[in-house]
């Protein structure tokens, strides 16, 4: 039987080096090496709002399959904003962000990108939160000219995590120890072997402060907030829509469709004006609510192979600093 499950495997592949281009398409592993394709969700105007979804958490790492790579978010997102530098007819473009955050460094990379690409080109950015938009969710839409929340979007955790898998616990139990020669008293500071001193967990709230501060003092200078507001963002607190626009974080609550509206007033764009969005697959019957990333394949492309093995997100969270709301990142 495997021998002939063999068989018919190898018949296709010689199928795919004859046939060529012919339709239907096929694709063995997917379609990672698609070029990135303009297509119109709606609207038949000349100028353009572009859509770019924000799903999942954000990480600049490389999600490895059995066989093949998925880019990761960071790299996806900045190739979009690349794309849309180059397109004259772009007057806006609405980021969709259903996150709970993520690194510390990716956070901050797509902020980075965000405030370059308006800089460059004087377009407007729109951020419409979904489901979720928090701790490093939020963080990403900072820059944007007006952010709008659903009205059933949770927001907030304007904070830091330093999370730190510990085994000591367990290396007790198995009868297993870790001998460790350092050159400095602080060198194997966070190790997961042994219980922090005093010393290093004060030298680690202290990066984690200073992270928190960064992030509060770019909310600061992006969002109008009294002291009294900033003082009760400080606690890292979550909150729904209308109580996050009571203290400013957010602009306006409303739906997607409000959100695309208002990225067309703010660039002055006609009723008119297409909605678009990259990806590497057409998807038939195509909205503005689909979320799916650029890499995921649609029907124009058959694979016949798709060994990507999703592992949970918490079990990939490394030791680090994470502008995180954990509570929401296990799904994401």
């Amino acid at each position: 039987m495997k021998t002939r499950q063999i068989s018919v495997f190898c018949l296709l592949v010689l199928m795919v080096a004859i046939c060529g281009c012919a339709a239907p398409r096929i694709s063995i592993f997917g379609n990672n090496g698609e070029p990135l394709k303009e297509y119109t969700l709606q609207g038949s105007g000349k100028k353009k709002v572009l859509l770019i979804p924000v799903k999942g958490r954000i990480t600049d790492d490389v999600e490895s399959g059995l066989i093949r790579k998925k880019p990761s978010m960071v790299q996806e997102i900045v190739a979009q904003l690349k794309k849309a530098e180059k397109d004259k007819d772009i007057g806006a473009v609405l980021l969709v962000i259903d996150s709970p955050g993520g690194s510390v460094t990716a956070s901050d990379v797509l902020y980075h990108e965000i405030v370059q690409f308006k800089e460059k080109t004087g377009r407007k950015v729109v951020a419409s939160m979904m489901d979720v938009a928090a701790s490093g969710g939020y963080y990403i839409a900072l820059p944007a000219d007006a952010i709008l929340a659903h009205p059933t979007t949770i927001t907030g955790s304007v904070g830091v995590l330093f999370l730190q898998p510990k085994v000591v616990g367990l290396m007790d139990k198995i009868g297993v120890d870790v001998q460790v020669s350092k050159s400095g008293a602080n060198k194997d500071i966070g190790s997961p072997f042994r219980t922090a001193t005093a010393q290093e967990k004060k030298i680690l709230q202290e990066m984690t402060d200073k992270l928190a501060r960064r992030f509060l003092d770019l909310v600061s200078q992006h969002r109008r907030i009294d002291a009294k507001g900033m003082a009760e963002i400080a606690s890292a607190n979550v909150y729904l829509a209308d109580e996050a626009q009571r203290l400013g974080l957010v602009d306006r609550v409303g739906y997607l469709n409000d959100a695309v509206d208002e990225a067309g007033r703010l660039a002055g764009l006609d009723k008119d004006a297409k909605v678009v969005v990259y990806r590497r697959e057409k998807y038939e019957n195509d909205t503005i609510y689909n979320m799916q990333s650029t890499w995921t394949g649609g029907d124009e492309r058959l694979a016949l192979i798709d060994p990507g093995l999703p592992a949970s997100e918490t079990s990939e969270i490394a030791t680090g600093f994470y502008y995180l709301w954990p509570t929401a990142a296990g799904g994401r």
